[in-house]
C-alpha cells in the first residue's frame, strides 16, 4: 500500500519513509511542497496521508481540505503530525477531514502502530467497496435477466394474438419500432421510449377473444361482425389492466385507445384530440403504416410513397398531426426499420 508523506523537514521525510518501507508490501511517496503533492494526488490514489501541520505556503489543514474535495478521497485516512496541543487547532483539523494525529517528537513505534491501524481501516474499506460494487453488478445482471424474461414473455403474449390473425410476428416488431421512432421525435425520454417499444406489441391482444369466423373472414365484415371485431380493444384492456407491471399498464392503455381517431370518430370511447392517450395516438399511426405496407390475404402491400400519402391525407382526421409529422420527418429511419424487420 502507498503512504504519501508531506513535510517541509527533509529529515522527517527520510525517517517516516524508512519506517513505512520497513513494513513489507508498503511504499512511501514523499513531498516537501504541498502544491506539488496535490498535483500527484490528482493522478494517483495513496492509501494513507501523513501530513505535517506547520508548513510554509499551505498548512496541513488547508491541504486536508483540498484532498477531501477531490473525487474518491472522502474516506482515505489522513494522519496529521503536529507539535501544537491547542484543542481548537485539532478540532479544525478534524472538521477539515483529518482522521488521526501524531504529536512531535514522533516516536517510531507509535508511528508504525498508527500507520498499521490506518492501513487496516483502508483495506477494510476497499474490501467493503469492492464487495458492494460486486453485489451491485450482480443485482444489475439479475435485474437485466428479469427484464429480458419479461420482454420474452410479453413478446410471446403478443405473438399468441398475432397467430390468430393474418398478421405476422414481424408486424409487431416493425410497428413497435415505428412507435418508438415517433415517440423519440416527439421528445419522449429514453425510459418512455423503451416502455412504448415493449407495450406497443400488446395492442391487439384482445383479438384472442375474437371468433375465428370473424377474425379470419376473407371478405368485408357485416355490421354486427364489425361490432364484435371492435370488442378486441376492450378485451385487451380488460386482460391487461389488472396487472401492476408498468408495461402491462401501458399495454392496456394502448389496446383500449389505438383505434380512437383524432377527430373523435374512432372507438371504443369516441375520444378526440389530446384526450386520446399519447401512446394510443402514436400506435395508431405505427399500426396503420405497417398494415398498409404489408401484404395481407385481402390486399397487396402498398408502396412506401402511397402509404406516406395516406398518412398525410388522414392527418388531423384519423391521426394526430404531430405523430404523422414525426414519422414523415423520420421517413428514412422508418424505411430502415421496414428493411431490418422484413418478413
Amino acid at each position: 500500500m502507498e503512504v504519501l508523506i508531506l513535510d517541509d523537514n527533509p529529515l522527517n521525510l527520510v525517517i517516516f519513509s524508512e519506517l513505512v518501507e520497513s513494513v513489507a508490501g508498503h511504499r512511501a511517496r514523499t513531498f516537501s511542497d504541498a502544491r506539488e503533492s496535490l498535483v500527484y494526488c490528482g493522478e494517483a490514489d495513496p492509501d494513507l496521508y501523513v501530513v505535517d501541520y506547520m508548513m510554509p505556503g499551505m498548512n496541513g489543514i488547508e491541504f486536508v481540505e483540498r484532498v477531501r474535495a477531490m473525487p474518491g478521497r472522502a474516506d482515505v485516512p489522513i494522519v496529521m503530525v503536529t507539535a501544537n496541543e491547542d484543542r481548537a487547532i485539532r478540532q479544525k483539523a478534524l472538521e477539515a477531514g483529518a482522521t488521526d494525529f501524531l504529536s512531535k517528537p514522533v516516536e517510531a513505534q507509535e508511528f508504525l502502530i498508527r500507520m498499521r491501524n490506518m492501513l487496516k481501516l483502508r483495506q477494510a474499506f476497499c474490501r467493503l467497496t469492492s464487495r458492494t460494487e460486486s453485489l451491485a453488478a450482480e443485482v444489475a445482471r439479475a435485474t437485466e435477466q428479469i427484464r429480458a424474461n419479461e420482454r420474452d414473455t410479453l413478446y410471446a403474449l403478443a405473438r399468441a394474438a398475432e397467430y390468430r390473425d393474418p398478421e405476422t410476428g414481424a408486424h409487431i416488431l416493425r410497428m413497435a419500432n415505428y412507435a418508438r421512432l415517433i415517440g423519440q421525435h416527439l421528445g419522449m425520454s429514453s425510459q418512455e421510449q423503451d416502455l412504448l417499444l415493449q407495450a406497443a406489441p400488446l395492442h391487439d391482444l384482445g383479438k384472442i377473444g375474437t371468433p375465428d369466423h370473424i377474425l379470419l373472414k376473407p371478405g368485408p365484415l357485416t355490421g354486427p361482425e364489425r361490432a364484435i371485431m371492435k370488442q378486441h380493444t376492450t378485451i385487451g384492456w380488460q386482460i391487461l389492466r389488472a396487472h401492476a407491471s408498468p408495461v402491462l399498464q401501458a399495454g392496456a392503455e394502448i389496446a383500449y385507445s389505438h383505434h380512437e381517431k383524432f377527430d373523435g370518430s374512432g372507438y371504443p370511447q369516441g375520444l378526440a384530440g389530446k384526450d386520446i392517450p399519447v401512446n394510443g395516438r402514436i400506435v395508431a399511426v405505427a399500426d396503420v403504416l405497417d398494415a398498409l405496407t404489408s401484404s395481407r390475404p385481402y390486399k397487396p402491400a402498398w408502396s412506401a410513397e402511397r402509404a406516406q400519402g395516406y398518412l398525410l391525407e388522414a392527418r388531423g382526421g384519423h391521426f394526430d398531426p404531430d405523430c404523422v409529422d414525426a414519422i414523415i420527418e423520420r421517413w428514412p429511419d422508418a424505411l430502415e426499420i421496414a428493411h431490418t424487420y422484413a418478413e
